[in-house]
């Protein structure tokens, strides 16, 4: 349980600032999780379009704002 998020964010502000990964690490770190997912069972998805009218309202949205 995350008692102090603002902490965290800071920590992840902090090391995707200083730590640069490789191809070969980030890949590493998304197998990991992938076999993590499997492995509780909510990978892979039983529906994989499940959801995909949200996402799309969502990418509208964000494809109709203004880059700043």
């Amino acid at each position: 349980m995350i008692k102090n998020a603002d902490t965290l964010e800071r920590f992840y502000d902090k090391m995707i600032k200083e730590e640069k990964l490789s191809f070969k690490q980030a890949l590493a770190i998304f197998e990991a999780m992938w076999q993590e997912g499997v492995s509780l069972g909510v990978l892979p998805p039983r529906d994989p379009l499940e959801g995909i009218d949200v996402d799309i309202k969502v990418a509208r949205i964000l494809n109709c704002l203004k880059n700043s």
